[in-house]
């Protein structure tokens, strides 16, 4: 059995991982145990302030805030693969005409803040929606970060993947995209995971922006009940929104967890072709 996100440890390091995860533990509960305490000590866990998270007009702005993030976040998800893709066939190109430019685009766009590059679309047009800036702030920076991912994984594959590929009639194209794609993506599924995790949380930074996202939405809402409730408002109402980040994170995680187990069933299956599935009589169908 394996993991999407980790390799299966051996008796070693299952024992090492027991006994780190029982300090971690220890820590963990220690570090829990003393923020309670200064919660309760700052009158902030009895406070009437949660009270707030029973009313249903804070889950309908939370929920037109998690809707804003993931609407954002999916379409950037979406053309950053495309970008990555596109990317790194050109980088893979020995034609250094195709090669070069795409390099030079992807260290740059990298090597940027993802805030800069959401300003960078006003500095254009004065027009362009908030949304489209967090949009193709995402878009440029995510997709050069997956091409470096998409392209590990393409140079990790043995060379015999594309030999096969152009010995059968291919194309250099055909075979990198019917061939070693599916295999780079399997392989860096795990990096290409946690980038768009990092995607996710990264939309958070639509509100300086002014794009109203989940963050935007918390801090809208603190503003606004902060008359009722006082300034201890802020930890009801972050600790929601840190909570609906941490479940929609997770599952990603799990649905990418179902899709590596997908493909890699898939994959398992793939080499055995009818004539070569083993029959009552042998291997091969032999009688």
């Amino acid at each position: 059995m394996s993991s999407v996100l980790y390799d299966i440890p051996g008796p070693r390091a299952r024992r090492r991982i027991l006994i780190g995860s029982i300090i971690g533990g220890l820590v963990l509960v220690a570090l829990l145990g003393l923020a309670l305490k200064r919660l309760s000590d700052n009158g902030i866990l009895g406070s009437p302030s949660w009270e707030v998270l029973t009313y249903p007009e804070i889950w309908e702005s939370l929920g037109r805030g998690l809707l804003a993030t993931l609407r954002a976040a999916a379409l950037a998800a979406v053309l950053a693969v495309l970008l990555g893709a596109v990317l790194t066939a050109l980088r893979l190109s020995p034609t250094r005409w195709l090669s070069w430019p795409a390099a030079t685009f992807t260290e740059l766009f990298r090597g940027l803040p993802v805030l800069l590059l959401m300003f960078a679309p006003f500095v254009i047009s004065t027009t362009i929606s908030p949304f489209t800036a967090v949009v193709i702030g995402l878009t440029l920076y995510n997709g050069c970060i997956i091409a470096e991912i998409l392209r590990s994984g393409v140079v990790a594959l043995p060379s015999g993947q594309r030999e096969a590929g152009l010995a059968i009639g291919l194309t250099p194209v055909a075979t990198l995209r019917a061939i070693e794609f599916p295999q780079a993506v399997r392989i860096m599924l795990p990096t290409l995971v946690s980038q768009i995790v990092v995607l996710l949380k990264d939309t958070s930074l639509g509100y300086i922006v002014t794009y109203e996202e989940l963050l935007t939405t918390v801090k809208t809402l603190r503003n606004f009940y902060s008359t009722s409730f006082g300034s201890e408002v802020l930890f009801p109402i972050f600790f929601a929104g840190a909570v609906i980040y941490i479940l929609v994170n997770m599952t990603i995680s799990q649905v990418a967890s179902w899709l590596a187990r997908r493909g890699n069933k898939k994959a398992a299956r793939a080499p055995l072709g009818r004539e070569d599935r083993p029959t009552a009589g042998g291997v091969g169908g032999a009688a």
